[in-house]
C-alpha cells in the first residue's frame, strides 16, 4: 500500500500523465469533431501514423519544429479530404472508407521512410521540443514540476480541449455542426450547407489527428519508426464514446487511460514477482470498464454514419 501511495505521490508520475494524454487529447479532438458532424473517421490510426512519419521527416530535412507540426496537420487534412470525398460526397460506407485510409496511411508512411532515410540499425533522431518552465508557476512544490514543466504542443492540446468546447456550444459554427451531427435535413432548411459542414469538420479534425501522430515523434520521442502509434488512434476512438461527445469529457478521459498507463509502468518497477504482461494489459481492462460504466447514458448524434443526400430523407 504504501508503494501505490508513493507512485501517486509522485510529481514525476503526474508529469508523465500530461505527457502520454497529449496525442490522445489532439486524436479524441479530432475524432469528436468528425462525429459530432455525423461522419465516422476510423482512418485515425493510419492518420496518426502518417502524421508522425511527415512531421519527423520535416524537421529531418530542416524545417523548424512548428513547421513540422504544421506540415502533419496539412497531411492529416488531406487524408481527411480524402475521407469526405469517399463519404460524405460519395457516400460510401464510413467504416471501410476509414479502414482503407488507416491501411494506405499507415503503409505510405512506411514507404515513404524507407525511400527517404536509408535502412540503418539506429533510427536517425532529432532535436525534439523541449520542456517550457511557465515562470512563477513551475516553482511551486509538486504542481509545478508535475504539470508547468510540459513542452508547448502538451499546453496546445489543452488549450484546444478549451476552444473546441467552446466553438461546439457557444458559437453559430459550433450549432451548425451539432445539427448537421443531429438532423442534416434540418440544418439544410435552416441555410445551413450539410455537406460543406462534414467537409469542414472532417478535414479540421483530421488535422487534429495529425497533429496528435506528430507529437510523438517531436516531443514524446525524437526519431519515427512505423509501429509507434501502438493503438492510440482506436482508444481515441472508444474516448469520443467515453466522454459522450463532449471536450471537455474527452479530455477528462484522454488524462484517465494516460494516468492507467504510467501508474503501470512504475508498478512495473515497483513489483516484482509478477508477468510485465498484466501491468501492460491493466490500462486497457480500466478504460474497458470505465467506457462499459460512462457509455450507458451516452447520446450518440442521430446523423452520425448515415450519409446525407440533399433533398432526400
Amino acid at each position: 500500500m504504501s508503494t501505490l501511495i508513493d507512485i501517486i505521490a509522485s510529481a514525476g508520475l503526474w508529469a508523465a500523465v500530461l505527457r502520454i494524454a497529449t496525442p490522445l487529447i489532439f486524436g479524441t479532438l479530432g475524432a469528436l469533431l468528425c462525429e459530432r458532424a455525423g461522419v465516422l473517421n476510423l482512418g485515425i490510426e493510419g492518420i496518426m501514423t502518417f502524421g508522425a512519419m511527415i512531421g519527423w521527416l520535416s524537421v529531418y530535412h530542416g524545417a523548424d519544429l512548428w513547421t513540422g507540426l504544421l506540415v502533419a496537420a496539412i497531411a492529416g487534412g488531406i487524408f481527411g479530404l480524402l475521407h469526405s470525398a469517399l463519404t460524405v460526397t460519395l457516400g460510401l460506407s464510413q467504416h471501410v472508407s476509414g479502414l482503407g485510409v488507416t491501411l494506405f496511411a499507415s503503409s505510405f508512411s512506411y514507404y515513404v521512410f524507407r525511400l527517404i532515410v536509408p535502412v540503418a540499425g539506429t533510427p536517425p533522431t532529432i532535436a525534439p521540443f523541449q520542456p517550457i518552465a511557465i515562470p512563477g508557476l513551475s516553482t511551486l512544490p509538486f504542481i509545478g514540476p508535475a504539470l508547468f514543466t510540459q513542452t508547448a504542443p502538451t499546453y496546445l492540446a489543452i488549450v484546444l480541449a478549451l476552444v473546441l468546447a467552446y466553438i461546439i456550444f457557444r458559437t453559430p459554427v459550433g450549432l451548425a455542426i451539432r445539427m448537421t451531427g443531429e438532423n442534416p435535413h434540418a440544418a439544410e432548411a435552416q441555410g445551413v450547407n450539410p455537406m460543406k459542414v462534414r467537409y469542414g469538420a472532417v478535414i479540421a479534425g483530421s488535422a487534429l489527428m495529425g497533429m496528435g501522430g506528430a507529437f510523438l515523434t517531436l516531443s514524446a520521442f525524437n526519431s519515427f519508426f512505423p509501429t509507434m502509434v501502438q493503438g492510440r488512434g482506436w482508444i481515441c476512438i472508444a474516448l469520443v464514446v467515453f466522454s459522450s461527445w463532449r471536450p471537455g469529457r474527452a479530455l477528462f478521459g484522454a488524462l484517465l487511460f494516460a494516468f492507467f498507463d504510467a501508474f503501470q509502468l512504475r508498478l512495473q518497477t515497483a513489483v516484482q514477482g509478477i508477468p510485465y504482461q498484466i501491468f501492460l494489459m491493466t490500462p486497457y481492462i480500466l478504460s474497458i470498464v470505465a467506457l462499459a460504466v460512462m457509455s450507458r447514458h451516452a447520446r450518440v448524434p442521430q446523423a452520425l454514419m448515415q450519409p446525407y443526400r440533399r433533398g432526400e430523407r
